[in-house]
């Protein structure tokens, strides 16, 4: 089932998000629909908040960035997964620039630094834990939802007067002024399909 996505401006991007055990309700259903909701917006990755659900997952698929990855990085292909009560243990290497955009912030691509390499804990979906590490695309899209868990935005790592630039398409966002292909949630507002 296709969920709404939450957009900018919405509270529950910024809402503090909490741990779960293997006793949450119908999670497997949950995360089928998340995929469903990622699948049908065109994502590589998709966190709860993102669809209203405080709590601690995310799903990604970056096979569609197959043909983004730099010549000798690891392939994309089969990179898939549910990361629930994930905590990064560390960012390592250099920072490198790439453009970013968000299900929840359509229509707006920016470039964000981010470091190369992350060391990652989470359980997958039948609550084992893993300890990973990931690097160069794999490690954006697991930083990018990972934010999302910690209530962080791609647009915060903006500068000021790049915010100021968009402030405008920002606030056409908010306020449902868009077209986006998949349904969504505005603040104050019903689901917008």
């Amino acid at each position: 089932m296709v969920l709404p996505i939450i957009a900018y401006g919405h509270q529950g991007l910024r809402e503090k998000t909490r741990e779960i055990g293997p006793d949450y309700p119908d999670l497997a259903g949950l995360i089928e629909n998340m995929y469903d909701t990622m699948y049908h917006a065109q994502g590589v990755g998709l966190a709860a908040p993102q669809v209203n659900i405080p709590i601690r997952l995310f799903v990604i698929d970056g096979e569609p960035m197959e043909s983004s990855r730099e010549e000798g990085e690891e392939s994309m292909l089969g990179f898939k997964g549910v990361f629930i009560n994930p905590k990064i243990l560390g960012e390592m290497g250099d920072k490198w620039s790439f453009e970013e955009g968000c299900l929840s912030i359509p229509d707006i691509r920016e470039p964000i630094m981010r470091k190369s390499e992350i060391v990652i804990k989470y359980f997958d979906e039948n609550f084992e834990e893993k300890m990973e590490t990931y690097t160069g695309l794999k490690a954006r899209i697991i930083q990018h939802e990972y934010d999302h868990v910690e209530g962080v935005l791609f647009t915060d790592y903006l500068s000021r007067m790049r915010k100021q630039l968009l402030k405008g398409r920002l606030g056409k966002i908010t306020k449902g002024e868009i077209d986006a292909a998949y349904p969504m949630k505005f603040p104050d507002r019903e689901v917008k399909a």
